[in-house]
């Protein structure tokens, strides 16, 4: 059952996109899509809000993120946030696949 983090990085004075930017400029992005059990890592911007970032990451597992969770790069995100005093808030979702089948006619593919 996959898990699916949303984390909104909220600054000030483009803080966030720094930060989003500084992450994929020093590898931390690539390498954390690199880890084992990681199935998405990605930077969104908003139109309505100039000063915050959406990252979604999506594990396969709880074991997966909880590797993560304990692995170097974690400091590596924690100075990162620190650096561009950033604030959070996170939701996450558990992918259940449950979707009624009346969903895919609203669904383009």
């Amino acid at each position: 059952m996959a898990i699916t983090v949303n984390i909104f990085y909220k600054g000030k004075n483009g803080s966030a996109l720094s930060f989003a930017k500084e992450m994929i400029e020093k590898g931390v992005v690539q390498r954390i899509r690199e880890e084992k059990g990681n199935l998405m890592y990605n930077y969104f911007t908003s139109f309505d809000d100039k000063e915050t970032i959406l990252l979604i990451d999506k594990w396969e597992n709880q074991e997966a993120l909880d590797f993560h969770h304990h692995s170097k790069m974690m400091e590596e995100i924690a100075t990162l946030r620190d650096k561009y005093d950033l604030t959070m808030e996170v939701y996450r979702y558990i992918d259940d696949n449950s979707a009624p089948s009346s969903d895919s006619k609203y669904i383009r593919k």
